[in-house]
């Protein structure tokens, strides 16, 4: 009966102790931020650590050594697919992020291990990638912010920022091969769809490869869905290789259609390739 007891009061005792507890925001909150570039996505999650009137790079993140890039856990980024950074291929996967400060240039190290709390286990030899960066004055940042950044479909900048320094480097995907495999494989592909034979045309034309085979493919999206904008497609197609009596005929085919729907902006295409034919 007293073993009952005891047991029941360190219990109750417990229970009081949990409900007791009191939360508090998180001195460095956790984070995450994540973008795609090309056909990848890139994550990266970290914590967030603040000023608090401290002097930061220098002093509270000496220089010269390796450093968890923000706090707590090691900050990590992700890649779906393999990308471009500084030159150098990297694999698809997760990596710790590491980063060695400098008064003048900051070296940025992609670890296999995205695991460790801290930089107090790093292992060199596991470092997948290093390269410079040179930091540069920002206006100030009392939490440390890290940004993704696209300049272009194919490349984005990942940026760091703390105090008044931030540092930023590039990250590319090229889809094109990975686009161009994927077109092979479905376009050879006997249920292949009227969609999906538009949409290699239409990379086919952006990218200028290859205009016949765009046009065999425009051909089969006419011949299964006559809408305006399947004739318009063949009509660029056609005018980019210099066949403007087939492509006039189609653009005038796709206008009619567009001003029957109302829409504007393939009147103005079809319009347009009227003109570059030496339409009025």
């Amino acid at each position: 009966m007293k073993k009952h007891l005891v047991l029941c009061l360190l219990v109750s005792l417990t229970a009081f102790g949990l409900s007791a507890q009191i939360q508090t925001p998180a001195a460095s909150p956790t984070a995450m931020v994540s973008q795609r570039v090309g056909l990848t996505k890139v994550t990266v999650e970290y914590s967030r650590p603040s000023v608090k009137g401290r002097k930061i790079f220098g002093d509270l993140v000496p220089f010269d050594k390796v450093w968890r890039t923000g706090a707590n856990k090691i900050t990590t980024i992700k890649f779906d697919n393999d990308v471009m950074i500084s030159g150098k291929k990297i694999p698809a996967g997760s990596y710790g992020w590491y980063t060695i400060p400098g008064k003048t240039e900051w070296t940025i190290v992609l670890n296999s291990d995205d695991k460790q709390w801290g930089a107090y286990a790093y292992d060199e030899k596991k470092d997948v990638s290093r390269f410079k960066v040179t930091p540069y004055k920002t206006a100030k940042a009392e939490n440390m912010a890290i940004a993704l950044e696209q300049t272009s479909p194919n490349n984005l900048e990942v940026i760091l920022s703390w105090d008044k320094t931030a540092v930023k480097f590039a990250v590319s995907h090229d889809a094109h091969d990975q686009i161009m495999a994927e077109i092979k494989d479905k376009t050879s592909k006997p249920d292949c769809t009227a969609d999906t034979y538009f949409d290699a045309a239409d990379y086919y034309y952006e990218k200028n490869i290859d205009l016949n085979t765009a046009l065999e493919w425009a051909d089969k999206v006419v011949e299964k869905d006559k809408q305006y904008w399947t004739y318009q497609l063949r009509a660029r197609i056609l005018a980019k290789q210099g066949n403007c009596e087939k492509a006039v005929a189609d653009a005038k085919i796709s206008l009619e259609m567009a001003k029957k729907e109302g829409d504007d902006s393939y009147v103005k295409k079809n319009e347009a390739i009227l003109k570059q034919c030496g339409m009025k």
